[in-house]
């Protein structure tokens, strides 16, 4: 079982429950670390150096991905396509 990287908003137990039923994604949750990070480089260095230190993190995601995944506008979708993260 992979560790839950969501452990401050979710307990073990649920995690593991969405994990074993497919209700996560695993690039949602990659895209909501990505997210949390960058906003915790954000307090100590600019955009700039916070999305190269992304990248260094991620080397597999290009520039303009990241920059996606953090300036994501989030959308309420549709109850039948409705996964959490």
């Amino acid at each position: 079982m992979v560790d839950n990287p969501l452990k401050s908003y979710i307990p073990d137990s649920v995690f593991e429950f969405l994990v074993k039923n497919n209700l996560l994604r695993e690039k949602g949750v990659r895209d909501f670390i990505i997210r949390q990070y960058f906003h915790r480089l954000k307090k100590e260095y600019s955009t700039q150096e916070a999305i190269d230190m992304l990248q260094k993190e991620y080397p597999y995601l290009q520039y303009e991905t990241i920059r996606k995944i953090i300036y994501q506008k989030h959308r309420i979708k549709e109850r039948e396509y409705f996964y959490l993260f």
